[in-house]
């Protein structure tokens, strides 16, 4: 009886979280520096009719509220499946050397493979992704001890920096400065259905695993004894995990460059409202990600329209501040 009231709990809490998601997509797609009817809007996807107002939904507007969905829930997906293995309060895509590790790889790719596709820089940033969180869970576990949180941070930190500083470096050296800023600064804007075409089927499997694995996750973030004890092969479940981490983030630099505090944020957010258990946290984390990530993006298209705000400064001013809170509660301000 209690196991079937929870079940219905988290059905209506997560039809509430999905109804605010298509309530800020509508927004999204209505708000901008052209103000577009609701009426456009539908015709844009149910009818083949076009005039200048569904030319705009269709070819821009669309696209990039697309990718701000697929990215918003990767990173926050990311977020939580982190914050799980490591048991580590404050684990972000963006402070754990994935985002610089990708940023740190398209440098190089655009410096050495002017002719690059977009194929190769997607494969490029997947490379850098997977050597960034390699080396920050590499230099935190050389100590006696294994890593711990306050390790995996500031191996985190260092990483990161050492990676954006070579990032940096190549795009200073080789006058490439203006080109890597343009992927890094993390909007949506220019995004076409071609590049969605590529990245959307890898972000889609990866939440899929991860939604298949939430209850090992659960398991693992609860107690690594407890799992092996339960027969779980933990290490090809942290691998397995590790990848779709990897795939989803470099998927998301790949698209709209670096944009850290979602994985960070959204998880809290959800474990508030939904608690511990990793089968309500992903797909909660889904739909609360994507809207927050169209929130940025409508935010970052109307503030100074018809000039734009980079989506990751207007992230940054909210994650900043959270970020700060979670570190003075000890990591527990929300869970």
């Amino acid at each position: 009886m209690e196991k079937k009231q929870r079940v219905t709990s988290f059905g209506l809490k997560l039809f509430v979280v999905i109804l605010a998601f298509i309530g800020m997509f509508v927004v999204a797609m209505v708000v901008g520096a052209a103000d577009i009817s609701i009426k456009d809007v539908w015709l844009s996807l149910t009818s083949s009719k076009i005039n200048d107002d569904i030319l705009i939904i269709r070819e821009i507007r669309l696209p990039r509220e697309v990718a701000a969905i697929f990215v918003g829930a990767a990173l926050a997906v990311s977020g939580a499946i982190m914050q799980g293995i490591t048991k580590n309060p404050l684990a972000d895509p963006g402070l754990l050397g994935l985002t610089a590790g990708a940023n740190a790889a398209l440098a190089i790719t655009l410096a050495f493979i002017p002719s690059a596709n977009y194929y190769i820089i997607f494969t490029a940033c997947f490379i850098g992704s997977a050597v960034g969180v390699m080396l920050v869970f590499g230099i935190s576990s050389l100590k006696r001890g294994g890593f711990t949180p306050f390790k995996v941070v500031l191996a985190g930190a260092a990483v990161s920096a050492f990676l954006y500083a070579i990032a940096e470096g190549i795009s200073i050296y080789f006058k490439l400065s203006k080109d890597v800023s343009m992927w890094t600064a993390g909007g949506m804007i220019g995004t076409t259905w071609d590049q969605l075409k590529i990245i959307i089927p890898f972000i889609v499997v990866g939440l899929i695993i991860a939604i298949m694995l939430s209850r090992q996750l659960t398991i693992l973030s609860l107690s690594e004894e407890l799992a092996v004890g339960l027969g779980q092969k933990t290490i090809q479940i942290k691998i397995i995990l590790f990848i779709v981490i990897t795939v989803l983030t470099g998927a998301s630099v790949a698209l709209v460059g670096n944009i850290a505090f979602i994985g960070l944020m959204i998880p809290h957010i959800v474990r508030a409202i939904v608690g511990t258990d990793y089968r309500f946290i992903i797909p909660v984390s889904i739909f609360l990600g994507a809207t927050l990530m169209l929130l940025a993006d409508t935010l970052g298209r109307t503030i100074n329209a018809p000039y734009e705000t980079p989506v990751a400064a207007i992230v940054a001013m909210l994650g900043l501040p959270f970020f700060l809170f979670i570190v003075h509660k000890g990591g527990k301000a929300l869970s």
